[in-house]
């Protein structure tokens, strides 16, 4: 590994972490019938609703037709409905969805923390997000290298 310089060794441990994260969310959702993708679209939907596919597209994880699919079945379980508002459908959450919210949210976010709480220090902790923050928004104005 003396190849690997330290930012592609923590790129590859982020990698991993969030890989187990998903796998170890995924398990634990299971109680409430959702997987981690479904959860991360519930949440969205619920902080920015009324909203449009294409908005909700651009919030998560998933890409534009697998968004489709996963509404179609969130739809179809009733956790949403999808209103005509003139040309755009507006995404809403159903009262079933948002009693599921009130239960999964708290226990996801506890689940989530445990991570991080059971192992670093409250300053560590604080540094972490510190950093990772600087990291996402450097990100965020970062472009692709010329082929």
């Amino acid at each position: 590994m003396q190849n690997h310089t330290i930012g592609s060794l923590i790129w590859l441990r982020l990698m991993r972490f969030t890989n187990q994260s998903n796998q170890l969310s995924n398990d634990f959702l299971k109680r409430f019938d959702l997987t981690t993708a479904q959860f991360d679209v519930l949440v969205q939907i619920q902080t920015y609703q009324p909203l449009t596919q294409s908005e909700l597209a651009d919030k998560v994880i998933v890409t534009q037709g697998g968004i489709s699919r996963m509404l179609a079945r969130l739809e179809k379980e009733g956790y949403i409905v999808r209103k005509q508002d003139w040309k755009t459908k507006m995404i809403s959450l159903t009262n079933k969805a948002e009693i599921i919210l009130e239960e999964a949210m708290p226990a996801q976010l506890g689940f989530q923390t445990s991570f991080f709480e059971e192992v670093l220090t409250r300053e560590e902790e604080k540094t972490l997000y510190k950093l990772m923050t600087r990291i996402h928004k450097h990100s965020l104005k970062k472009e692709l290298p010329p082929e």
